[in-house]
């Protein structure tokens, strides 16, 4: 890393640089409006994957250090109706994912969410977004692409749609890295059984146990780049959602009135802009994406 950080980290900063910028050009012609980030709640994101909670107290009260602003998200839209913030994150997962490349403990999500829409709609959001940023770092950041050997090539429109069921028939458990590395350009995943995703994940009413969610995931082997879908919205179907994940309602009593007052439908995504860096310059982990990174279970960073 040391070595890396001395020749190419300042040409990697400058295109993330330029990554954000190019976002939120394309996020504002899409009339969205910035929202700032949650970074301590009583309530976050309980994810479906190992993580340990960062709680600390907050003057006497147990609060969390954000996972992701889901919650947040669907709850600012009954005041706007796209919304997007630039949100910190702290997911501080099994010590084994930090060889894998991919994994930050300490990482940062373009979060978006639109009122009233549908799947398709947020995919068609999900491609305009990463195609604007292709675009815009091909054509002003060359110097720093040549330096890292690093030649983008800029992905057509609408992109390829894989179900969940296909990829595991295909690729097996885990699919994820065997069916992105056979990708000569981003493709979606849709249609996630309910077992292996999150509550406010949309059930298809047409399709029980089938959620209307997706993931994006980069070629070359790179991985997940986004992951989103349709929101549950109405009490009785949040309710189902947590008493099937064995999730204690508790947990989560100030949302759950906020919902019953009423919160809109909806359907989002987040976007992590060290992955989004790491695929963009070609490097070999997120690790080299930022400015002080923390690998999870590796302590002493600052």
């Amino acid at each position: 890393m040391s070595s890396f950080a001395q020749s190419q980290l300042v040409d990697v900063l400058k295109v993330k640089d330029e990554i954000m910028h190019a976002a939120r050009e394309y996020l504002r012609e899409e009339r969205f409006t910035e929202i700032l980030p949650v970074i301590l709640s009583p309530i976050t994101d309980p994810l479906h994957h190992d993580t340990f909670d960062g709680i600390v107290s907050f003057y006497g009260s147990p609060y969390q250090l954000t996972k992701s602003m889901i919650l947040h998200k669907q709850i600012a839209l009954r005041t706007l109706p796209r919304i997007y913030s630039i949100s910190p994150n702290v997911r501080m997962e099994p010590a084994q994912r930090a060889s894998l490349g991919r994994y930050l403990a300490e990482f940062v999500q373009l979060d978006l969410e639109v009122r009233d829409a549908s799947r398709d709609e947020i995919m068609k959001i999900g491609e305009g977004l990463l195609v604007h940023v292709l675009t815009a770092i091909a054509g002003r950041c060359t110097a720093e692409l040549a330096h890292l050997g690093r030649q983008l090539a800029i992905p057509e429109t609408p992109f390829q749609r894989v179900t969940f069921q296909q990829a595991q028939e295909e690729f097996g458990k885990g699919f994820d890295d065997r069916l992105s590395a056979s990708f000569s350009q981003p493709a979606w995943v849709i249609d996630f059984p309910r077992a292996v995703r999150e509550f406010y994940d949309r059930e298809d009413p047409m399709r029980p146990e089938i959620l209307l969610d997706m993931d994006l995931l980069y070629p070359e082997g790179y991985g997940e780049a986004l992951s989103g879908g349709e929101r549950e919205h109405t009490l009785p179907r949040v309710i189902r959602r947590l008493e099937q994940d064995g999730i204690e309602k508790a947990r989560f009593s100030q949302y759950l009135s906020l919902v019953e007052e009423g919160i809109p439908a909806s359907a989002g995504f987040g976007i992590g802009i060290e992955r989004l860096t790491r695929f963009i310059c070609g490097l070999d982990s997120v690790e080299q994406a930022r400015l002080f990174p923390k690998l999870p279970g590796k302590v002493g960073a600052i």
